[in-house]
């Protein structure tokens, strides 16, 4: 089995710092304050990147959006080729309608996450917009979706891996890139 050799760190704790103090600001701009707010981190890597949004939407405004987590486990359209998906409990303790909830996720890449979490996110309700912030936009886009908020954007080869470290799980926060050692031997 192939393994992954690190490549860069694209993003060190200070620039994730930065990128989440920009779009904290970028959201209350486009949403006139935090009034309406509730933030929404799909599981799992998208959870507490939604909660440092949040306490960072409060350190400017003074009001802290509600934060809920969102599992996509049955929504997802590659769930027969797993043989048993992980499930996580959805906890959103917030109505979602007439509310602009900002969907959150680690990294957007080919669109079919966030396909998922709209899909279980309006079985849950009707929400007055849905917005998605992302700490990486990677491109290779495979449906018509896009981030409204961008921490950084990472041109990356379908090679590559892009891995989002948060400090509660892993210890660091930071952004890294991954990919296969080249293969070695005589030609």
């Amino acid at each position: 089995m192939d393994q992954l050799q690190l490549k860069a760190t694209i993003m060190d704790s200070e620039a994730m710092r930065r990128a989440v103090t920009r779009i904290a600001h970028e959201i209350l701009e486009r949403n006139e304050g935090a009034g309406t707010l509730g933030i929404v981190g799909i599981v799992s890597r998208g959870v507490p990147i939604a909660e440092i949004l949040s306490n960072e939407i409060a350190a400017i405004e003074g009001t802290k959006p509600p934060v809920g987590k969102l599992d996509i486990s049955f929504y997802r359209d590659d769930i027969s080729r797993s043989i048993s998906p992980v499930l996580h409990a959805t906890n959103i303790p917030f109505n979602l309608d007439e509310r602009d909830v900002v969907l959150v996720d680690d990294v957007l890449y080919t669109g079919r996450t966030v396909r998922s979490a709209l899909d279980a996110l309006m079985d849950l309700g009707r929400p007055k917009s849905v917005q998605l912030a992302v700490m990486v936009d990677r491109g290779h886009r495979e449906l018509p979706i896009r981030a409204d908020y961008v921490g950084k954007n990472v041109p990356s080869s379908r090679s590559e891996k892009i891995r989002v470290h948060i400090k509660d799980t892993d210890g660091e926060n930071s952004v890294t890139i991954w990919e296969r050692p080249a293969q070695g031997g005589a030609n």
